[in-house]
């Protein structure tokens, strides 16, 4: 639960749910966040297992975990 515990990662679940799979670089432009401070958000969110990410060349790519955790799923039903 401490990994939804923050604005920013609640907003950067919302943004991966509405357009599945993004570069973290994507992610900062959108929420309008360093690229620093959204790559640990988004670290957070993967030892929290609720993104899983995949390398593509030199982009990392990241996106929610299927199937969801239960605790994920009921956070975004919420949101």
């Amino acid at each position: 639960m401490k990994a939804l515990a923050n604005r920013r990662r609640l907003v950067i679940v919302k943004l991966l749910e509405a357009k599945g799979s993004m570069s973290v670089g994507a992610i900062a432009q959108e929420i309008k966040l360093s690229f620093k401070a959204t790559s640990a958000h988004l670290l957070l969110l993967y030892k929290a297992e609720f993104v899983e990410r995949e390398q593509t060349s030199t982009t990392v790519l990241y996106s929610l975990t299927k199937p969801l955790p239960a605790t994920l799923r009921v956070a975004l039903t919420i949101l």
